[in-house]
């Protein structure tokens, strides 16, 4: 089986997009406003249309089985409005996912965003933790290390403020990913360098951190490939041993790194530097890069060609990356007959 564990409902129906719109003139009036969760009227027909003719359609043509869903990251938007605005749109947005999981409970599994918001202690995100996945049966979550979109102004994801939802992951057995959402800082591109940035100071933080002595069970996914973590590897490796660890032992039974990059010679350089037990396939389709490379005629995000086209890795280990270590990861991923 072919398990892609990063993907995002970015073809939602409009009218997930018009009800943001309100919530966003609403706290352009008043940043304070509250308003209430209310509804986005949404038919099963109108998500199986938006499902089947975009990713169920991709699953198809590439050969892959099922991605592990959640909502569409840059939309996340968690410097947006206030708590309340965040949450009533978290809510939303994972009881979409869960629609389309249950429409299509072979093909997609969900992974929840949180109503993370600046300012605002990480630890009251876990009651949305507790609402997917007791309620709900998520297998996952999206975790913010950038809730100010691109300001870095909260706290690090080493900081104990953090820790109650590290508790409650160990608690459940569920991976998080480290995602940010849109940059509302122009400095940074937010699929280029806000994501790919974000990623790498993430793996700093945790690294140079006492989280994975704290929680030796945690298991937290860098999507993107790592961002720059396995070109720069000696760099990190340098600085541990200047602080007086190794790498390998702070971080490997602990972090994973998805296949979300888009040349071959990049997941060459990914599968040649990390070990195959800590990388799971991705491809975040639909999302960052949607065009064809001129150079080869496929998809760039058409990752499944970049390790059946890698000559250095075993059958076994193909098979790892393609579904083994996902469901090791997402322990909780129960697929239907």
């Amino acid at each position: 089986m072919i398990i892609d564990c990063h993907g995002h409902y970015t073809t939602t129906p409009p009218q997930v997009g018009e009800y943001r719109e309100k919530q966003k003139e609403a706290v352009a009036k008043d940043p304070n406003f509250i308003g209430e969760k209310g509804q986005i009227i949404i038919s099963d027909d109108e998500i199986r249309e938006t499902i089947e003719t975009n990713q169920l359609r991709l699953q198809q043509e590439r050969g892959t089985d099922l991605t592990i869903f959640s909502p569409r990251a840059s939309w996340m938007g968690h410097h947006i409005g206030n708590e309340h605005t965040s949450q009533f749109w978290t809510e939303h947005q994972n009881d979409l996912i869960r629609r389309v999981c249950d429409l299509f409970p072979k093909n997609f599994a969900p992974v929840a965003q949180l109503p993370q918001s600046p300012g605002v202690d990480p630890a009251k995100s876990v009651p949305e933790i507790i609402r997917t996945v007791e309620q709900m049966g998520f297998i996952g979550i999206n975790l913010n290390p950038d809730p100010s979109g691109g300001h870095w102004s909260g706290s690090s994801l080493a900081d104990r403020s953090f820790y109650p939802i590290y508790e409650k992951m160990v608690e459940y057995d569920i991976p998080a990913m480290v995602h940010v959402s849109a940059a509302c800082n122009d400095c940074f591109h937010t699929t280029g360098s806000h994501y790919l940035g974000a990623d790498t100071t993430g793996f700093q933080q945790l690294m140079m951190s006492d989280v994975f002595k704290d929680f030796p069970d945690l298991k937290i996914i860098i999507p993107h490939g790592g961002g720059a973590v396995p070109y720069h590897w000696g760099r990190f490796r340098g600085l541990a041993l200047d602080q007086g660890f190794e790498l390998e032992k702070r971080v490997l039974n602990n972090i994973y790194f998805d296949t979300c990059v888009y040349h071959q010679r990049g997941i060459d350089l990914l599968l040649d530097i990390v070990p195959t037990k800590n990388i799971l396939f991705a491809s975040e389709m639909i999302g960052a890069v949607r065009g064809v490379d001129p150079e080869t005629g496929h998809f760039f995000d058409d990752t499944k060609r970049y390790i059946d086209g890698n000559k250095a890795l075993t059958v076994e280990q193909k098979q790892d990356i393609f579904e083994h270590n996902s469901r090791r990861v997402f322990s909780r991923l129960k697929i239907p007959a």
